[in-house]
C-alpha cells in the first residue's frame, strides 16, 4: 500500500514538474472531479437547490459551476428566499472548493509559470530559432569575433550559441564585446555539443553555418570537437533533412591536430552530404591577419580597420640586396605558427639573383635546442632539404657564432639546399648582453635586411615588457615589434598612436648640424593575437583559391596552357563561378590549402609587381594590366620557390633518386604515381624543372589580374 502511495506521489511530482501544460491539464482534471462533486453534495442536500434554480430560472447544472467559479454565487444563495441548511452546506462546501482552485492553486500555478518561463529563458532553456541561423558550439574568449564577423556578413542573421556554462554569465561576456543592439538577435541556449538530443532543440540540420568551438584552454579540446564533428554527421546521416548546414568551421587548439587536418581526408564523409568542413586554428588565423590581410579591428570600434606594416617594404625587387629577417622571441604555439605562414608566403625575386637573400626566421629560446629538435621533427622533409643554423648564447661571454645543422640526404637528394627561407635557432634569454647587442646589430643593418620583431610568449605581461624595453636602435631605427596581446590592443594601441607623430632630431656630423625626422620611441609597436578579436572570415583568398583550381583543371597539359584569357573574358561569370564551387568540392583537403597558400600569396607578388612599376605600395590603379615578359618570368620563379616550400611543409617530400621520373625515363608514368604517396618529382629548383613544368608556372602568373578582376 505505502508503494502504491509512492508511485502515485511520483507521477503527480513527474506530471506537475515537467511543464506548464501538464499542470494546467491536472487542474482541468481536478476541476472536474470537484464540479462532479458538487453536484452530488447539491443533489444529496434536498430538492431546494432545484426550487432555487427555477425561481432563478438558471439550468439546475449551472450552479455547482456558478458556485466554483463566481466568488458572489454563495452570497445569492445564503441571502436567497426558500433555502434551508443543508442546501447552505452543500453550497458552502463547493464555494470553499472554488476559492482553493481559483483563488490559491490558479494563482499560485500563473504566477510560477511566469516564473519559471523567465527563468528558462534566462537559462537558456527555451529555443526559438528555428532556420537560417548561425550556431555556436561552446564558450570561449574567441566566440565574440565570430560573431562580430557572422553579423558583418549577415547584419539581420540569428545566432544560436549553445553551451553548458551558465546563460547568464556566457550573456553578461557577450556584453563587453559585441554591440547591445545586437543583443537580441543572440540565443543563448544550454546544452552540450557532444550530445546529439540538443541538435533537434536548435535545429542544427536548418543553420547556414556551424562553429565548433569549446574550449581551448582544455587539454581534451581537439579530442572533443572531433567527436563532436563525428556525432553531427550520424545526426545528419541518420535522418532524411531537406536542409543541412553549408559549412561546419571547427577550433583545433592544437597546431599538429590541425596541420593532420589539413593533409588528410579525415572527414570526407562530411563533404559526401554536401557539406564543407573547414578547420581553423586561432594562431594560423592571426599570422593570416599579420602578414596577407595586414590589419585588425579595433576592439571598440570593429568597423575599423587598423593596418599593420608590411615586413618586407614597398616591395622587392630582383635588385634589391635586403633579406626579410623576422625574429620572434619565444617558442610557443604562436611562433611556431606564424614562422610556418611566413615561410609559406614570403618569398622574393632577389633570391634568385643571391642565394644568400633568403627569408630568415629566427627564434630566441631559452631552451631553443630542445625546440629546435622538436621543429625539425615536425618538418623532418624540409630539413632533408635545407639547412638551418643554432647558435648557442645562454653563457654570458657567448658570441654570435651560428652552426650550420646540415640533415640532407645528400647522395640520396640531389639538388639539395635550395629553398629561399631558412630557420635559425638562438638558445639564452633576450635580456642578455650578447643577445642585446645582436638586436641591435641587426637593427641597425637597414641596407642588408627588413627585420621584424614578434614578441610570442604565452605571458602578456612579459610580452608588453619585452617589446617596451628594446634596444633604442630597435626604436629609432623604425623596426616594427609585434607584442602579443591576450585581451583587448587598447593599451598597445592608443601608445603608438601617442607616439606617432614626428619630431626634429639633430645631431653634429663633422662639426655639421645634422636634421632629420623622427617619431617617437614607440610609434612602431603593434598589438596582435587578441582572444576577443582573433576570427576574421575573410572570403576573397577562398575566392582566389577556387578560380586556381578550376584553370588547374580545365588545363591543357599536353600543351601547358590554362584556358585563354579571351576565351575566360566571353564565359559569363555565372558559369565560371559554378564550376569552380563544383571542382572545389571535388577537390582534396591538401589540394585545397595548396591553393589558399597560393592565393595567400598574391599580395607578396603584387607587392614585388608594383615595385617593378615604379608604383607606390599600395597604389593599385596597375593591378589589373597584363604582365609583360620579365614580370612573368621574374612571378614564375618566385611561385616555384613558394610552391617547394609549401610542398616541403605539408608532408611532401623530395623524390630519392630510385624515385626520380626525370632520371628514370623509361619509367616516368610509373614513378609519377608516386605524387599520390606524397613525393613530389618537382620539388626542385626552378632551373632544374622540365621546360614544360616551367612554362605552367609562367602561364599561371598571367592570370593574376584576372583573378583580381573576377574577385573585386
Amino acid at each position: 500500500m505505502a508503494k502504491k502511495r509512492s508511485n502515485v506521489k511520483l507521477f503527480l511530482d513527474r506530471a506537475m514538474s515537467r511543464s506548464f501544460s501538464r499542470q494546467i491539464l491536472i487542474l482541468l482534471v481536478l476541476f472536474v472531479v470537484l464540479l462532479l462533486i458538487s453536484y452530488l453534495l447539491l443533489s444529496f442536500s434536498g430538492s431546494d437547490w432545484r426550487a432555487y434554480c427555477a425561481y432563478k430560472g438558471i439550468p439546475v447544472w449551472s450552479l455547482p459551476l456558478f458556485l466554483l467559479v463566481d466568488t458572489s454565487a454563495y452570497s445569492y444563495v445564503y441571502f436567497g428566499e426558500g433555502t434551508h441548511g443543508w442546501l447552505l452546506v452543500a453550497s458552502g462546501i463547493s464555494y470553499l472548493f472554488g476559492l482553493i482552485i481559483f483563488n490559491g492553486i490558479m494563482i499560485g500555478l500563473i504566477t510560477n509559470a511566469i516564473d519559471n518561463r523567465v527563468d528558462a529563458h534566462r537559462d537558456g532553456l527555451l529555443h526559438y530559432v528555428k532556420s537560417g541561423h548561425y550556431i555556436i558550439m561552446g564558450y570561449d574568449d574567441m566566440v565574440p569575433s565570430i560573431i562580430t564577423e557572422i553579423f558583418a556578413k549577415a547584419p539581420q542573421a540569428d545566432v544560436v550559441l549553445l553551451s553548458a556554462l551558465d546563460a547568464k554569465q556566457v550573456h553578461e561576456k557577450l556584453l563587453r564585446s559585441v554591440a547591445r543592439d545586437k543583443m537580441d538577435q543572440i540565443f543563448v541556449v544550454y546544452g552540450h555539443r557532444m550530445v546529439k538530443d540538443y541538435y533537434q532543440d536548435i535545429h542544427l540540420e536548418a543553420a547556414e553555418g556551424i562553429y565548433i568551438v569549446g574550449n581551448r584552454t582544455r587539454p581534451e579540446h581537439d579530442a572533443i570537437n572531433v567527436e563532436c564533428v563525428d556525432n553531427i554527421y550520424m545526426y545528419l546521416s541518420e535522418h532524411d533533412f531537406k536542409q543541412r548546414p553549408k559549412r561546419i568551421i571547427c577550433v583545433f587548439e592544437d597546431f599538429d591536430t590541425y596541420a593532420a587536418f589539413k593533409t588528410t581526408e579525415i572527414f570526407s564523409q562530411i563533404g559526401d552530404l554536401g557539406v564543407e568542413f573547414v578547420p581553423y586554428n586561432f594562431y594560423d588565423d592571426w599570422a593570416t591577419q599579420v602578414f596577407v590581410r595586414r590589419s585588425y579591428k579595433e576592439k571598440n570600434n570593429v568597423a575599423e580597420e587598423i593596418p599593420y606594416p608590411s615586413v618586407y617594404g614597398d616591395g622587392i625587387l630582383y635588385e634589391d640586396p635586403r633579406r626579410v629577417h623576422l625574429l620572434f622571441v619565444g617558442v610557443t604555439n604562436f611562433s611556431v605558427s606564424m614562422a610556418m605562414q611566413a615561410a609559406h608566403l614570403l618569398h622574393f625575386p632577389n633570391f634568385n639573383r643571391d642565394k644568400a637573400l633568403r627569408t630568415r626566421i629566427t627564434f630566441i629560446e631559452k631552451n631553443a635546442d630542445e625546440e629546435m629538435r622538436l621543429f625539425a621533427t615536425r618538418n623532418r622533409h624540409y630539413f632533408e632539404v635545407q639547412p638551418f643554423y643554432y647558435c648557442d648564447m645562454s653563457k654570458d661571454d657567448a658570441a654570435y657564432l651560428p652552426v650550420k645543422i646540415d640533415q640532407r640526404v645528400s647522395p640520396e637528394l640531389p639538388d639539395t639546399d635550395f629553398l629561399d627561407t631558412e630557420f635559425e635557432f638562438i638558445k639564452g634569454d633576450v635580456y642578455a648582453d650578447g643577445i642585446q647587442d645582436l638586436i641591435k646589430k641587426w637593427a641597425q643593418d637597414k641596407d642588408h635586411e627588413y627585420l621584424s620583431i614578434f614578441v610570442t610568449r604565452s605571458d602578456q605581461r612579459h610580452n608588453f615588457m619585452t617589446g617596451m624595453n628594446m634596444p633604442d636602435e630597435v626604436y629609432d631605427n623604425e623596426v616594427p615589434v609585434f607584442i602579443r596581446q591576450d585581451r583587448a590592443d587598447d593599451f598597445v594601441t592608443n601608445l603608438r598612436a601617442a607616439d606617432d607623430k614626428e619630431y626634429n632630431y639633430c645631431q653634429v656630423k663633422d662639426d655639421k648640424l645634422a636634421r632629420e625626422k623622427r617619431k617617437h620611441r614607440y610609434a612602431h609597436i603593434y598589438p596582435f593575437g587578441m582572444d576577443d578579436m582573433a576570427y576574421r572570415s575573410d572570403e576573397t583568398p577562398l575566392k582566389q583559391a577556387k578560380l586556381l583550381n578550376y584553370l588547374y583543371e580545365t588545363a591543357d597539359y599536353d600543351h601547358a596552357q590554362y584556358k585563354s584569357l579571351e576565351e575566360l573574358a566571353a564565359m559569363p561569370a555565372q558559369d565560371i563561378w559554378a564550376e569552380a564551387d563544383h571542382y572545389w568540392r571535388a577537390l582534396t583537403v591538401a589540394k585545397k590549402w595548396s591553393n589558399l597558400y597560393c592565393a595567400f600569396n598574391l599580395s607578396c607578388k603584387l607587392s614585388t609587381l608594383r615595385a617593378m612599376r615604379n608604383m607606390a605600395s599600395g597604389d593599385a590603379s596597375q593591378d589589373l594590366s597584363p604582365l609583360n615578359g620579365e614580370e612573368i618570368e621574374t612571378l614564375a620563379c618566385m611561385e616555384h620557390n613558394r610552391w617547394n616550400v609549401e610542398k616541403l611543409l605539408m608532408g611532401f617530400r623530395k623524390p630519392r633518386r630510385s624515385e626520380d621520373r626525370y632520371e628514370h625515363e623509361q619509367y616516368d608514368q610509373e614513378l609519377k604515381h608516386n605524387k599520390e604517396l606524397y613525393i613530389h618529382y618537382d620539388i626542385r629548383p626552378f632551373e632544374k624543372l622540365p621546360a614544360v613544368s616551367q612554362q605552367l608556372d609562367r602561364e599561371i602568373v598571367k592570370y593574376i589580374p584576372w583573378l583580381l578582376r573576377m574577385t573585386s
